[in-house]
C-alpha cells in the first residue's frame, strides 16, 4: 500500500531549480496531519541523509547545513502535500530524494528516524 509519492524529480544543469512534491494517500491523510515529514536524499554509493524536516503545523523547519539557504521545505495540508523547493542546485546535490514520515513526533529533528518512506524520486544535477 503506497502511503507517500514523491514526483518532481528529473535532469537540471548546475545552479538550476527543482520541485519536489510528496502527497498523502487518501488512507494516510491523518497520519500525515499529526507527523513531522521531512526529506532525506541517498547520494550514489552513499548512506540516506537527512536533508530538511518540517512540523505537522508547517511552523518549524530544520535543515542540514549542506542546503541551507538553497532549500525550503514546506506544506500544504489542504492538498497533504509536502515540497521541496530546490535552487542553486549542484552537482554533490544528485541522489534519490525520499519523502518521509515520522508518525512518532510532531517536530522535526535531524536526528528523527521516520515509520514512513515514499518510493524515492531520481534528481540529477549536471555541471
Amino acid at each position: 500500500q503506497v502511503q507517500l509519492v514523491e514526483s518532481g524529480g528529473g535532469l537540471v544543469q548546475a545552479g538550476g531549480s527543482l520541485r519536489l512534491s510528496c502527497a498523502a494517500s487518501t488512507a494516510f491523510v491523518r497520519t500525515f496531519r499529526t507527523s513531522a515529514m521531512a526529506w532525506f536524499r541517498q547520494p550514489p554509493g552513499k548512506e540516506r541523509e537527512f536533508v530538511a524536516g518540517i512540523s505537522w503545523s508547517g511552523g518549524i523547519t530544520v535543515y542540514a547545513d549542506f542546503v541551507k539557504g538553497r532549500f525550503t521545505i514546506s506544506r500544504d495540508t489542504a492538498k497533504n502535500t509536502v515540497y521541496l523547493q530546490m535552487n542553486s542546485l549542484k552537482p554533490e546535490d544528485t541522489a534519490v530524494y525520499y519523502c518521509a514520515a515520522d508518525s512518532t513526533r510532531n517536530l522535526p529533528t535531524q536526528r528523527m528516524r521516520p515509520t514512513y518512506w515514499g518510493q524515492g524520486t531520481q534528481v540529477t544535477v549536471s555541471s
